[in-house]
Order: structure tokens, then sequence, then C-alpha cells
């Protein structure tokens, strides 16, 4: 378990690499550098983080919990149907992304090197997502509107689908609304054919998020 202060001294050190990595890059922040900004020695700071890389690793990690309580949040929103969750959870998710790799050239950088060198990081932020996914698509069954025989595949199979629209700058320089166009196209498509044979006959058109 781990001690209260040893986690102030970790919150302080994530908090110091921050500011030090938004100001010249996450290639130029060293560990001297860094031990220096929290007034201690390098080795030191080694008792709490192995490396440059770990720090990084618990940055990406509060971007992505950022991330899965505000899609939390959407999922379990009352007065919406699956659909207009399902459509406000994947446009809201590509325009947070797009906003904050857009904005924060730092946190851009460090999704690069996160997915590149702890891919097992990435896809385990990924998992947690795709089970907000499921639990969409689950409740669409319940309430008769989706008909999906495996709800935990057809998440995955979403998912890869709208992968780019996670991440949109690690794929592709398209504008946001273009990006969104795009979104739109892959969402009706995708609702065409999980929505039950009852709800189709009876829903107009999909619209846009």
């Amino acid at each position: 378990m781990i001690m209260p202060v040893e986690t102030d001294i970790r919150t302080k050190i994530v908090a110091a690499a921050y500011k030090l990595i938004a100001r010249y890059g996450y290639g130029k922040t060293t560990m001297a550098d860094l031990a220096e900004a929290c007034g201690m020695s390098p080795g030191n700071l080694y008792r709490y983080f192995p490396g440059k890389l770990d720090i990084a690793e618990q940055l990406a990690l509060l971007a992505f919990e950022d991330e899965e309580n505000a899609l939390r949040e959407l999922v379990r929103r009352p007065g919406l149907s699956a659909s207009e969750k399902l459509k406000l959870f994947l446009c809201t998710q590509l325009r947070v992304t797009h906003a904050m790799l857009k904005d924060d050239a730092k946190i851009f950088e460090i999704a690069q090197i996160i997915s590149r060198e702890r891919p097992l990081l990435a896809n385990q932020n990924l998992a947690r997502i795709r089970a907000l996914l499921a639990e969409i698509l689950s409740a669409g069954n319940a309430a008769g509107e989706f008909d999906i025989p495996d709800v935990v595949s057809a998440a995955e199979m979403i998912q890869c689908a709208t992968m780019k629209f996670h991440y949109p700058q690690l794929f592709t320089r398209l504008a946001l609304e273009d990006l969104e166009r795009e979104l739109r196209g892959v969402l009706n498509l995708v609702l065409s054919g999980i929505c039950s044979k009852l709800h189709q006959s009876a829903s107009p058109d999909t619209q846009s998020a």
C-alpha cells in the first residue's frame, strides 16, 4: 500500500513533469531537470519513478482517467435512448480528444510515445472505453432498441470502425468538421446494422449528434 506522503511526492513529481514537458517537450526534459524542479536529488527521484517514460505513463493515465470519467457520465445520463447515447459518446470522444491533441502539444507527444513504447497501457484504456460501449449496447438490447447477439464483440467492432475518430491526429490531418461528417456517416451505417427491425420502422433517419 502506498503511504500518503509517498503519494504526495509522486503527485508533485508528475505535476512538475507536466510543466517542464509543456515548456521544453518530452525529448528535452531530463530526469536531472525534473529532480531540480522538485528540489530533490536525481537518486531520490529514481526512488519514485524508474525513468522518464514511467512519468509519461502516469501523465497518460491521468488523461485516460479524465476521458473515461467524462464518457461514463454520458453512458449513465438519464433520458436518452441508446442510439442517442452511442452518437453522443462517439462524437464527444472525437471532440474531446481532437481538442486535447490540437491544443496541448505535450499531450500529443506523450500520446505518440505511449502508443509506441507502452502499447499495453493504451490497450488497457481501449478496453475500459470498450466496456462503456458494451454498456450502451446492452441497454439498447434491453429496451428493444438494438438487436445484438453479442454486445462484447459488437463493442469491439464499433471501436475498430471508429478508431480514427478516437485519436484523430494520430491518423489524419483532417479538420474537425470533416471528421465529424465522416463519423456521422459511420454512425449511420453502424446504427442501421444494430437497430432492431421494429425500431428501424418506427424511427426517422439518424440525425447528427
